[in-house]
C-alpha cells in the first residue's frame, strides 16, 4: 500500500487522473483517493491469494515427491567424465563447456563443487 501511495502522489504531481468506466476521478478529491486506495488494497490482496496458492500447490507437490527442484545439467556420468577431461588439461573450460554442451559457469560450479567436496573430506581427516 505504501509503494501505491507513493505512486499516485507521484501521479498527482504530474497532474495525472484515473478514469474508470468512462468517469474521471481527480487523485486529490477524497473520493479519487478512495477508489485509488480501493484498486490498491485489491491488488495487494490478490497478490497474497497467489502467493498462498503457490505455497499451498507445491506443499501438494511436495507431498506428493513431485517436487524435486531444479534439475542437475550434468548426469554423474557426465559430472565424472568432465572431471577427467578437466584433469588432464587437454582442454580449457570453455572447451569443456562446449563438449558438454553446458554454459562455462556450469563446469566452474562443478569443479568448485568439487574443490569444495575434497577441501571438506582432508579437513575431515585432520580432525
Amino acid at each position: 500500500m505504501k509503494d501505491a501511495r507513493d505512486i499516485a502522489d507521484e501521479l498527482t504531481t504530474k497532474g495525472v487522473a484515473l478514469s474508470l468506466g468512462g468517469s474521471r476521478y481527480d487523485p486529490t478529491d477524497p473520493v479519487g483517493r478512495l477508489l485509488f486506495n480501493v484498486l490498491a488494497m485489491v491488488a495487494e490482496f490478490e497478490r497474497d491469494l497467489i502467493s498462498m496458492r503457490t505455497k499451498e500447490g507445491m506443499a501438494v507437490a511436495k507431498a506428493k515427491g513431485r517436487l524435486k527442484g531444479k534439475q542437475p545439467k550434468l548426469s554423474l556420468t557426465q559430472r565424472k567424465l568432465l572431471f577427467e577431461v578437466q584433469d588432464r588439461g587437454e582442454y580449457t573450460q570453455a572447451e569443456v563447456a562446449e563438449l558438454f554442451s553446458v554454459s562455462r559457469a556450469t563446469v566452474y560450479r562443478e569443479l568448485q563443487k568439487r574443490r569444495a567436496a575434497l577441501v571438506g573430506t582432508w579437513d575431515a581427516h585432520i580432525f
